[in-house]
């Protein structure tokens, strides 16, 4: 009898052990929307782009596997260690199974880096530079909505074609700067146009006068404005003050999304060229998914957002498709999985983790062209994902077969 209750009971135990770890491995799938909520990139991304993944997880069903999706957040104030230990802290002790958004590249890079070390998925969506599906490639990492490749094919390209052939850089002081500057520049170059010079900023300035006055006095056509968020707002509001547009120099700002066109305003704004992966008004699709965003958050969403929503679902569905919330078992159906929503139609994601779709070449309206309230946007021309992403075989990930 008792050796008949032992082997019972190791039954048990074995198909239980078998069910757990075949479906979800502590009973929810939790979600880390990890970003600035309070600093230079809050509107870019920040809260809305916390809602955008809770309306992922309501769109899912708010179960997969049978069990309860939870989203958490935190602010990492744009700070690598204060973004590092929130991610060990999600890893380790909260059971957090992926780390998403990470606005500020220096801070997805460090966050990548330890995802990397624990076997964790991380998806960046708020973050440019091209390292992360680069020469800092992880087999957990995917990077969704844009990078700094695809910005400077866009604006860049555009510009160039126009006759901006002189550029001078103002250029945000870490590692989204930098990728920025060097790849708009490399792209200026290749079509036959020539750098004048370059000047950093530190992150958040208040004042760029002295900057300015530089870019002015370099004579450039363009000056490319390689930083996001409110540095680029203050840096065209000041830009104008100082008669640089009125003297003929064209503006470029490489990252610059719906969300600081609405904070700036379309007087200060227009003719804006710049490159997004989403336009709300672009598509009855897109207008529905923008409506109902606006209810909850009282503005239409930019491409960090919807890509955040994209990023989210495109995880659960393959979770879902795992059978599991193991790391290499999600991974590897992310990297075959095609994404089919409303930010990334037609997408793919390439072996470095690189979500491939297409980008959108944008200018901003004139007030008076303007139709409704958030109508910001001209669509002048659509970028195929594969001329607006590095070929992942030429990306410096190791993770690639050449």
């Amino acid at each position: 009898m008792r050796k008949s209750l032992i082997a019972s009971l190791a039954l048990l135990l074995a198909t239980g052990t078998s069910a757990f770890a075949a479906g979800a491995s502590d009973g929810v799938v939790k979600i880390g929307i990890l970003n600035d909520q309070s600093g230079v990139y809050a509107d870019f991304g920040g809260k809305s782009s916390v809602e955008a993944a809770k309306m992922a997880v309501e769109d899912f069903g708010g179960k997969v596997l049978g069990v309860p999706i939870e989203i958490v957040d935190a602010d990492h104030q744009n700070k690598p260690d204060i973004a590092s230990n929130i991610a060990r802290q999600w890893y380790d002790t909260d059971k957090v199974d992926a780390i998403m958004e990470l606005t500020t590249s220096s801070v997805a890079l460090a966050v990548q880096a330890i995802a990397k070390e624990k076997k964790k998925i991380d998806i960046v969506t708020g973050a440019a530079t091209t390292d992360l599906t680069g020469k800092q490639c992880s087999p957990y990492g995917f990077h969704w909505a844009y990078d700094t490749h695809a910005l400077a094919v866009g604006t860049g390209g555009a510009l160039v074609k126009q006759g901006g052939d002189t550029w001078f850089f103002l250029t945000a002081d870490y590692a989204f700067g930098y990728s920025l500057e060097q790849q708009t520049s490399d792209f200026v170059k290749a079509n036959g146009g020539k750098i004048l010079g370059s000047v950093r900023h530190p992150l958040s300035t208040n004042d760029f006068s002295s900057f300015l006055l530089q870019a002015q006095s370099s004579g450039a056509k363009v000056i490319g404005l390689a930083n996001a968020g409110l540095d680029t707002s203050n840096a065209i509001k000041q830009a104008s003050e100082f008669g640089i547009t009125q003297g003929g120099q064209h503006l470029a700002a490489l990252l610059f999304t719906l969300a600081e066109v609405h904070g700036l305003g379309l007087q200060a704004a227009q003719g804006l060229t710049l490159t997004e992966g989403y336009y709300w008004n672009r598509d009855d699709e897109s207008r529905k998914f923008g409506k109902r965003f606006f209810d909850r958050t009282g503005k239409m969403p930019n491409m960090i957002h919807t890509g955040t929503y994209s990023a989210v679902l495109q995880y659960l569905k393959a979770v879902q498709k795992a059978g599991t919330d193991d790391t290499e078992a999600v991974a590897k159906e992310l990297h075959e999985m095609p994404v089919d929503d409303v930010f990334g139609r037609g997408g793919t994601v390439g072996p470095n983790g690189r979500m491939i779709h297409d980008m959108y070449l944008l200018q901003v309206k004139k007030p008076e062209e303007s139709k409704q309230p958030w109508d910001y946007y001209n669509v002048l021309a659509t970028i195929p994902g594969k001329e607006a992403y590095i070929d992942p075989a030429k990306s410096g990930c190791d993770l690639v077969k050449q």
